[in-house]
């Protein structure tokens, strides 16, 4: 498994595309929902930026069963991103802790690679408020807990993809 992380807009996703290209067989796995009109455009330019590259999978909760009957199947599969999941299952009240320890079972059994893009959102100010006080620490823990068991992870700063491991 690759780890690509980075800040918003860093150009996390464009790397992730670009380390997947050297494999034939290619999924994405998004895990965006069309809340508004700003995500709406936001998956609009990503499916553009995939063009028809990659076979797509759309999935907000369920990821860990997507990605096992996925496995396998493709020599690559990027899952787009560990952020968004994580505010879906907020969103939709789902039982966080259990659902990543199944995506982290997967993806530690997985044989096809599988790039995991996320983003760093703990170097800022610590939020007012609870919820988005647990969604940083949930993130940072989660985040640190799929570096462990990467092969590789990268750190992507002004579109620059730097390996610290």
């Amino acid at each position: 498994m690759i780890l690509v992380t980075g800040g918003v807009k860093s150009g996390k996703s464009t790397f992730a595309l670009s380390l997947a290209l050297k494999y034939e067989k290619r999924a994405f796995v998004a895990t965006g929902v069309p809340f508004d009109d700003e995500m709406k455009e936001r998956i609009r330019k990503h499916k553009e930026e995939r063009k028809d590259l990659f076979d797509t999978y759309e999935e907000p909760v369920d990821v860990a069963n997507v990605l096992r009957e996925l496995d396998g199947k493709y020599d690559v599969i990027i899952l787009e991103c560990l952020t968004t999941y994580l505010g879906n299952l907020l969103h939709y009240n789902e039982d966080v802790e259990s659902r990543f320890n199944m995506l982290v079972d997967v993806v530690e059994g997985m044989s096809s690679e599988l790039v995991v893009v996320t983003n760093e959102v703990g170097w800022g100010i610590i939020p007012e408020n609870n919820l988005a006080r647990r969604y940083v620490e949930l993130l940072g823990r989660w985040n640190s807990r799929l570096a462990k068991i990467a092969r590789e992870v990268y750190l992507v700063v002004s579109g620059i993809g730097v390996r610290i491991r």
